[in-house]
């Protein structure tokens, strides 16, 4: 890495690229399954039909790789997060936590996938300090099973938030948790004194003032509103409040209505709505242990669908 090039910052950047997830399978000489997570995985031709997988050369299966004659891309599904944490974890048993099968180059195939591409070792290709190694299809299938995405440390569930944004017959309002070193932003009602987030109709573009990104361009604020953090419907029913995360990139300007708290001053009792509350005591908690989940149900109960903030 030249003394230019800030590699932190480099996977910073590199991981604001959306990708799939997949778990590469394959067997030793001696038949013994191996596997790993990865999302540097891309297509590279049609005729033939060549895909490619990046793997560092520090990964404890990378001379087991480069040794092998097939092995297989099998693309996750948005509900085996489970199985992506298994095959990026250093368990001696990752096979007997999964479900899978012997496809017809002899690796192993995992079940309820999405896709899956079996492959024949087509052409290694040495490239810094990863091998790209390049397989030739010999078959595959696919299902209409959401995928599983990573973006920026964190998983996305796409169909989730297809649902979240799209419930029939609801009044949806969107918000938005936004921090900025440490701290979150909040606005304050001049009359009651109670604190909230800033919230809009939808989350629209900067040019729609009724809209979660023309309230924050009002505020005097830049985001960069990235991920799904809670979905809740409000007690009678009739609104779904849709709450995501982000970064401030600029701002706020000065307003007497704009407050920046840190995790630990946060004006609890100035925040009268429970479900609010609720959600922002569980944002400091999983912002605090760098790791999240996606908040779905009502204002009283609901379901966490735990993500990781580790990279690959």
């Amino acid at each position: 890495m030249t003394a230019a090039i800030d590699p932190r910052e480099l996977r910073k950047a590199l991981g604001a690229f959306v990708t799939g997830v997949t778990v590469i399978t394959t067997r030793e000489a001696d038949g013994t399954p191996r596997g790993f997570t990865a999302n540097s995985f891309t297509s590279v031709s049609l005729d033939p039909p060549l895909i490619l997988v990046c793997i560092g050369k520090t990964a404890f299966s990378y001379p087991v790789f480069c040794a092998a004659k097939n092995f297989a891309v099998n693309i996750l599904a948005e509900d085996q997060v489970d199985t992506s944490g298994v095959f990026a974890s250093k368990e001696p048993d990752k096979f007997d936590r999964a479900r899978w099968r012997t496809g017809a180059g002899g690796s192993p195939i995992i079940e309820d996938t999405t896709a899956w591409l079996d492959c024949e070792t087509h052409d290694l290709v040495e490239a810094g300090d990863h091998v790209i190694l390049i397989g030739r299809v010999i078959d595959f299938d696919h299902s209409n099973a959401n995928p599983l995405g990573f973006c920026r440390g964190s998983y996305v569930q796409f169909g989730l938030e297809r649902d979240a944004v799209a419930a029939a017959g609801q009044q949806t309002r969107v918000g938005a948790i936004l921090e900025s070193d440490g701290k979150i932003l909040m606005l304050k009602d001049p009359q009651s004194g109670t604190y909230v987030l800033p919230t809009g109709s939808s989350l629209g573009s900067a040019d729609d003032e009724k809209s979660l990104y023309g309230k924050v361009r009002a505020l005097g604020v830049g985001a960069d509103i990235s991920f799904l953090f809670a979905v809740y419907e409000s007690d009678n029913g009739n609104c779904q409040w849709v709450y995501y995360r982000g970064e401030i990139v600029y701002g706020p300007k000065e307003d007497p209505a704009v407050r920046m708290f840190g995790f630990d001053e946060m004006p609890w009792d100035k925040i009268t709505d429970s479900a609010l509350q609720t959600m922002l005591r569980r944002y400091v908690t999983e912002r605090t242990e760098n790791r999240f989940g996606i908040y779905v149900g009502d204002n009283e109960r609901g379901q966490i669908h735990a993500l990781s903030e580790s990279y690959f």
